[in-house]
């Protein structure tokens, strides 16, 4: 689904450079389709509520099979990271000092990995714990970004949008398996001419990702699931080209 909603934008954003280009002439100098590659450094903290369990005892009748407990995560670390991104979009001039863009951006591959603690709790005491690894993959923005055109060679901007990004977990007693994270973003950037048609460019981001149910089950045999959220932030620097 996030790779038609990605296909969709580019196709569209595609559209309006194709109407830009047979346009007569521009409102400002920053009107028109663009495209740019980034790199730099991101944070992603995130957040795992406590949850439930299904644990299996494995001892026979008449003791029961399962138990119902809680879950727990504990000294869950933060993933610092280095970021690649490509992003493509339009610039509607509004007049000449104005432009409201719409684009998208991709990082393609996954972040550094970070470790947490997973406790699987009966009546208020651990059972059993697992250090599990986790990184970041699969994130992209779509977003607007209303920019104030400073002159021909300066635009100032900001962004906000839609953000989507891929979580993937394992432990020693966890199979790999992956939680869809979605949710908004905000930005604020700055663009520089280098000459007539490139860019330098640089920008600060902040993403908020709503809570989603993971859930797994253990090579022990124990069901779990928790809620996942987080919050991301990034700083983008890197060239771009104004068609």
């Amino acid at each position: 689904m996030n790779k038609i909603k990605i296909s969709l934008l580019l196709a569209t954003v595609a559209g309006f450079t194709t109407t830009g280009a047979m346009a007569q002439s521009k409102v400002n100098a920053w009107e028109g389709a663009f495209g740019q590659l980034g790199v730099g450094y991101g944070n992603f903290a995130p957040s795992i509520d406590n949850g439930t369990a299904v644990i299996k005892t494995g001892r026979p009748a008449p003791f029961p099979a399962t138990l119902a407990g809680t879950t727990s995560a504990t000294n869950v670390n933060n993933i610092n990271t280095g970021l690649l991104n490509f992003s493509a979009g339009y610039n509607f001039g509004i007049n000449q000092d104005y432009v409201l863009g719409l684009g998208v951006t991709i990082f393609p591959g996954a972040s550094s990995s970070a470790t947490g603690t997973l406790n699987t709790l009966y009546n208020g005491n651990i059972v059993s714990s697992t250090t599990a690894t986790y990184n970041v993959k699969n994130l992209y923005n779509i977003f607007l970004s209303p920019g104030y055109v400073i002159d021909k060679d300066r635009l100032a901007y900001f962004k906000v949008g839609y953000t989507g990004a891929t979580i993937g977990l394992s432990s020693p007693v966890i199979a790999y398996n992956t939680t869809n994270l979605t949710g908004m973003m905000l930005g604020l950037g700055y663009k520089q001419m280098f000459n007539e048609k490139w860019y330098g460019f640089g920008e600060l981001n902040y993403a908020s990702y709503g809570s989603q149910s993971a859930g797994v089950t253990t090579t022990t045999g124990t069901s779990v699931n928790a809620n996942i959220k987080g919050i991301g932030t990034d700083i983008i620097v890197g060239v771009g080209y104004r068609f």
